[in-house]
This record gives structure tokens, sequence and C-alpha cells, in this order.
């Protein structure tokens, strides 16, 4: 890693280039989905059933997830899904009929859970490994590659109306992004050094094992036990909710907030797309602040009033209408779920990889299925409805992260 001599903003660097691929990824595909649409000749349902196989994907994983990080750590994992979901650009610009897009946008909800559990055990381990916080800017990350994709997307429509001409563009800065991360990225040896990182437990548990064996000595049920997957404590449960109704409200605000504009508050056709830039600009710029914050206040205050401000300005936006009330509310969304993920992230990998992965899965199912299901509530009670479903949503996070032992600011 080149001009980055301080180990701590070298991993840093490493692993913001991972979230910037998943949301460059990500962004990549959903800017055609238009295209997409019109090609394969798909109704509005059609398209909701394609975002659900991301969602469905993600949520079957679970299982494969878990055995691969306990197999072959987040460093290997989060490489090879990055590879993989640059590499599944190829298919979805080529995609022949709806059957065969159903089962590539589950595969790439398959790589997408992979990606998202191994990265953010990268930063958790960081985090714990230097004492110092990092995950919100981390996320940060993320919705900077959303954008670089969605202004990539507008120039290259621009230039051509060839769907495999951009994504190969897209490829192209995605292999160049994962080959940047990899020279800087945690090592196992890195992340087994410090005790306090999630999966150093797992390794010590192993290594006894191991020994054990050499020794011809009996190996402990007790360690055999802890080192497969066990059930969920209730706490683990309580941050897989946490999450899952945190990237609901994310996500659907990405995705519905310009049609509430346009058709509810009856904005113009240049103040509508207002609604997606001001929940996006507050996220990036509570993220970039919100590790000190994490600092200051704890990880548990900074969800439960996040969440509660997010979901009553919502509520407060839609019970009073009007274009204004409506950037307000959407300002308060962003400003207040911006650090939910990542503080949820740091808990859940205190609590072991399977807990990591089981709420990082939970989490990315969502982020993809929630749009769709918002997109189901609207069409039979209509948008107010559905995004008021949204500030529930939020509400629900806030009584979660009660129930949820978070660490102690660092």
């Amino acid at each position: 890693m080149l001009h980055v001599h301080d180990p701590f903003r070298r991993g840093q660097v490493a692993i913001g280039a991972l979230f910037f691929s998943l949301g460059f990824q990500y962004a990549t595909w959903a800017s055609r989905l238009p295209s997409i649409k019109s090609r394969l000749d798909l109704t509005a349902a059609q398209v909701g059933l394609l975002l659900m196989a991301t969602g469905i994907g993600a949520a079957a994983a679970f299982p494969l997830v878990a055995m691969l990080m306990r197999r072959f750590g987040s460093r290997r994992l989060s490489l090879w899904s990055a590879l993989g979901l640059t590499l599944l650009l190829i298919p979805l610009s080529v995609m022949p009929n709806y059957p065969v897009a159903l089962l590539i946008m589950g595969v790439d909800g398959v790589l997408v859970a992979c990606l998202n559990v191994a990265m953010n055990a990268q930063g958790a381990a960081l985090e714990a490994l230097h004492g110092r916080n990092a995950m919100a800017k981390l996320h940060a990350t993320f919705s900077g590659g959303s954008l670089g994709a969605a202004l990539l997307a507008s120039g290259m429509t621009s230039l051509t109306s060839t769907v495999a001409v951009h994504f190969g563009v897209a490829a192209v800065l995605l292999l160049a992004l994962s080959g940047y991360a990899r020279t800087g990225l945690l090592t196992q040896e890195q992340i087994d050094a410090e005790p306090g990182t999630a999966e150093a437990g797992a390794a010590a548990q192993e290594a006894a094992q191991e020994a054990s064996r050499d020794a011809g000595a009996p190996v402990d049920a007790d360690v055999k036990k802890r080192s497969k997957w066990t059930l969920p404590t209730r706490v683990t449960l309580w941050m897989g909710l946490a999450m899952a109704f945190g990237t609901i409200t994310e996500g659907a605000m990405n995705d519905w907030s310009a049609i509430y504009m346009k058709d509810v508050a009856k904005a113009s056709a240049g103040v509508a797309p207002m609604g997606i830039a001001v929940v996006s600009v507050m996220m990036v710029l509570a993220r970039l602040f919100a590790d000190g914050w994490r600092s200051r206040w704890g990880d548990g205050l900074i969800v439960k009033a996040g969440s509660a401000l997010a979901g009553c300005g919502l509520a407060l936006a839609l019970l009073s209408g009007g274009v204004v009330p409506a950037l307000i509310g959407f300002a308060a969304v962003g400003l207040g779920i911006a650090a939910v993920t990542p503080c949820v992230y740091v808990a859940a990998a205190g609590q072991g990889s399977d807990a990591l992965t089981l709420v990082a899965t939970m989490g990315t199912t969502g982020l993809l299925a929630g749009p769709p299901v918002i997109g189901f509530i609207a069409s039979a009670s209509g948008l107010v409805w559905g995004l008021g479903a949204v500030a529930a949503c939020a509400i629900v996070v806030s009584l979660c992260s009660t129930q949820i032992r978070w660490p102690r600011p660092a």
C-alpha cells in the first residue's frame, strides 16, 4: 500500500476499498435496471421479484458463509467474494431471459452476503487490534461507492446504450480496487495476535484442540462444542433484528424517497431527486463523524437515539405532508440511521464469527429484500403507509438496541 505507512490507516484504506467495491457493484447493476427491464420485457412485479431474489440468496447463504468464514478466514473470503461479484457483472449484462436473471440475482445475493460478513469482520478486527474506531468511516465508503457507480452510469449512458460496455468498465475498476485492497488487509496472524478480536478466541480453541491431539490427550468436550457452529444467543438475535430493521430503513429510503417526493409531496421533476440526495449526503456526513461520536458517547446511545430520531422524524414528515417536511424528515433518517449498522457489526463481532455471520446475513437480507416489501405495502395501501412502515422499522431498531450489550467507548 504505497504512501500509507501507519498500520492502522493502511488497514483502514484497504478494508475501505472493499466497502467501496460492494457499494459500487450494487449501484452499478441497480442503475441499469430500466435497461434490463426493457430488454427482458419485465413487468413492475417481475422487477420486484428480481430484487427479492438477491435477498433470498443472501438469507439462504448463512450456513455457507459461516462455514467459509471458519475455514478460510475473513481475508481470503473477502477477496474471493469481491472477485466473484466483479465477474458476475458479465452474465448480468447479457442475461437472456427472466429465469436466468432470477438465478443470477440469487447468486449475487450469496456473494454479497459473503463479502459483507468478511469485510465487516476485517473492520471489527482492525478496531480491536489498534483500539481505534474505524467502522463508521468504512461504511461511509460504501455510500461513496454507490455514488461513484451512479456517476459512472450517468457518464456511460451518455456515451453508449450497451450495458455490456458499461459493466465491462465497472469490472476493470473493481478488479483494480481488489488488487489495491489485497496487500493491506489484515492477515489471520495479525487478527489472532489480538486477544480482543472476535476471531482470536476461535483460533485459540483450534490451537488447543490440535495440541491435545498431538499430545495424545483427549480433546476437551467444551472445546469441541465451541469450535463448531452453535445456536445463536438471545443477544445475537436482538442484534440481528436491529440490523435487519436498520437496513430495511436504509434501503427503502434509497429506493422510495424520490417516488414519494414526486407522487405524494408533488415536487417538481427537478426537486424530486433531492429526496435521495438528502438521505445520501446526511448518511455520508454522519458516518464520517460517527466514529468520534462513538468514542464520546458510546455505541449504545448512538444507535438508540439515532434510530429514534430517524423513526420520529420520518413519521412527522409523513403526517405533515409537503416537500419541505419531507426533506427535513429524510434528512433525519439519513442522520439517525447512518451509524446503526457500523455499531451493530462491531457488537456482533465481539460475540464471535458465527454471531457476526448471522447478524450480517440478516442485514444483507433486510437491505436487499426490504425495498420490495415496502413496495408491496405501497401497492396495497399507498406509499404513505409504505414509508410509515419504514418509520416503524427505525423505532424497532431503537427498542432492540436496549437489549444489546454494547462495547465500551474506545
